[in-house]
């Protein structure tokens, strides 16, 4: 069975980067993936790593070539490559361990030709995140090519490596990067295969560590001549873009936003700045502390999976613009049968005075109404009527997918007898404490 994605890293000379990068891929939640490590001439330990990982799983593919660079050696491994879906990595950087997993879930659920997500910026010990669009419904092909005329040398928009694709886009109108071209020839792919694609959805959560800053022309040692011809060319393959997306009377508004690239360019391609709002590496996502982990008993079961459900509500958090709380409580009311507000408060695990100033940020947000309903006969609290508006539609379909990662990880490697055993079994406990309680 061919895999779902075919996951490639172009390497040269890496081998103080490559294990970080190539373990955060093998660690992914999502495993239908081939990993296909592209050795370009390689000329310190790069080689022997490959080596090891090919023997070690057999996911992962070898490709061993001549130095070549990197545009014609992503071109090889994409030759090579069976997936439905390719990725790309750079061999410095690394991903979140739900990277993969929440891009093909995008594009299948979006039913998309690309997904383009936020990224971290690391910059020492420091990190930030990186994204343009915030719109979270899948874009047209013109929509996705406005957003991109406002920021058109961002980084967001000229890599691959933020990106998901479709493989038969790309054998279909035999897409490749040039080898001729150092300079943003990714970009060049890119307006070649957004050329062919009709929806794009935006990621709104960083997937994926950015740490290699890209060296500028100058620096590369091309002339000065070489580099305004460069430009030039790279601003006819933009102008050219916009003039097959557009209508001509749309292009013709837009104009003089498309001749805005030539003074974006003159950043010369450069690494974008880490952003004045940054945290420490390691902070950005959540940390369990190793006492939490190794601690026996029902006390530290119940913390380690009040963790491990924050940990699958981020994503949906980070891209639906809320609080990790506020998701959690989205969440809480998803599955809640109904009661009074200290019923609503004991079950969130939540004081009164937080679940109120919870419900009045949702909202705020247009996701949910609040109201104290007339009490069921011979209750003494009135109800509290929640209701979920239209708008939160897509964050409740995020929180239901966290609901369904966190279910799957906690019985991942069961057979599906013992996950019938496992539910009989917890059944039996709930009606033990049930009987208690009464």
């Amino acid at each position: 069975m061919e895999p779902c994605v075919s996951i490639i890293v172009p390497i040269y000379n890496a081998e103080a980067t490559l294990r970080r990068c190539v373990d955060s891929v093998l660690s992914q939640e999502f495993s239908d993936f081939e990993l296909i490590l592209a050795d370009d001439g390689s000329r310190d330990g790069s080689g022997a790593i490959c080596d090891g990982f090919a023997q070690a799983d057999g996911r992962v593919r070898v490709l061993r070539k001549e130095n070549s660079g990197v545009s014609d050696t992503r071109n090889q491994a994409m030759a090579l490559a069976r997936g439905e879906y390719l990725q790309f990595l750079d061999a410095d950087d690394w991903i979140t361990p739900n990277a993969t997993k929440l891009l093909v879930r995008a594009a299948r659920e979006h039913a998309c030709d690309l997904v383009i997500s936020d990224f971290y910026r690391v910059v020492g010990g420091r990190v930030s995140p990186k994204g343009d669009i915030d719109e979270d419904r899948p874009l047209t092909r013109e929509e996705f090519a406005a957003h991109m005329m406002e920021n058109p040398a961002d980084f967001y928009y000229g890599v691959l490596w933020n990106k998901l694709y479709r493989r038969d886009i790309v054998t279909e109108h035999g897409l490749r990067m040039d080898p001729e071209i150092s300079w943003c020839e990714d970009f060049l792919f890119n307006l070649e295969y957004i050329r062919h694609t009709r929806r794009v959805f935006a990621l709104q959560v960083p997937v994926y560590y950015y740490v290699k800053t890209k060296g500028s022309l100058a620096s590369q040692g091309m002339s000065i001549s070489k580099t305004v011809r460069t430009k030039l060319m790279l601003f006819e393959y933009y102008n050219q873009f916009y003039k097959t997306v557009l209508e001509e009377e749309e292009y013709e508004k837009r104009r003089l936003k498309v001749y805005r690239f030539l003074i974006d360019a003159a950043q010369d391609g450069a690494a974008p700045p880490l952003p004045l709002v940054s945290t420490r590496l390691g902070e950005e996502r959540i940390r369990v502390r190793s006492g939490a982990l190794e601690g026996e008993g029902l006390l530290y079961d119940a913390l380690r999976e009040r963790k491990l459900l924050d940990y699958y509500l981020e994503p949906a958090a980070q891209k639906n613009g809320l609080s990790l709380a506020e998701a959690g409580l989205l969440l809480r009311l998803r599955q809640w049968n109904g009661g009074a507000r200290k019923e609503l408060a004991e079950f969130a695990g939540l004081s009164g005075g937080s679940l109120s100033v919870l419900l009045q940020r949702l909202s705020a947000k247009g996701l949910v109404s609040a109201a104290e309903a007339k009490a069921a006969s011979g209750a003494r609290e009135k109800w509290l009527q929640i209701t979920l508006l239209p708008a939160a539609g897509q964050a409740l379909a995020d929180v239901d997918h966290a609901w369904e990662d966190f279910e799957e990880a906690r019985l991942a490697g069961f057979s599906g007898e013992e996950r019938a055993q496992y539910a009989r079994l917890a059944q039996r406990v709930r009606d033990n404490v049930r009987d208690v309680l009464q």
